[in-house]
């Protein structure tokens, strides 16, 4: 049985372990560099002086915890309405194929309508064939003519500072 809740701060050692998995998914497991106190902070606003800046949902199969989507919110200028950003959605392989997946998707769907969000929005890795496959069948189409820019590390600081 497939169950969905909001994550808590008992949660955060699970999401930091589930976003570990992601990386090696992605085949990236050296570019985390969250620790639970950052994800602490930002999922549940403690030590900043702020509100949360993201929410995660943590999905279960038979009462295991097996996969999360972690999201947050953007702003569309021209929708004049927020959006609904989702930055990981992950199901371990084990839990794959059982509905988990589109479980969580559906959750944050209705939670973008609920709130008023024009659109709900993610990035795909161009290599992950299974992912787009999926979020096709979900009706999803690729935004090919946008290409996603990023500015990190140096580049942001030298940004900020002027140089």
């Amino acid at each position: 049985m497939i169950t969905l809740r909001v994550a808590t701060r008992d949660d955060v050692p699970l999401i930091l372990s589930l976003i570990r998995e992601l990386a090696e998914y992605e085949r990236d497991p050296k570019a985390v560099v969250a620790t639970e106190e950052m994800l602490r902070r930002n999922l549940f606003g403690e030590g900043y002086g702020r509100g949360a800046t993201a929410e995660c949902v943590i999905g279960e199969v038979d009462g295991e915890p097996q996969g999360f989507a972690l999201f947050f919110h953007n702003f569309s200028t021209w929708m004049g309405r927020p959006g609904l950003y989702l930055e990981d959605l992950f199901v371990r392989p084990a839990a794959r194929r059982h509905g988990l997946g589109r479980a969580l998707l559906r959750h944050l769907a209705r939670i973008a309508l609920e709130r008023g969000c024009a659109r709900m929005e993610w990035a795909v890795l161009d290599w992950n064939e299974p992912a787009m496959a999926f979020y096709r069948s979900l009706g999803a189409t690729p935004m090919d003519e946008w290409t996603t820019w990023r500015l990190t590390g140096k580049a942001l600081e030298d940004l900020a500072s002027g140089d």
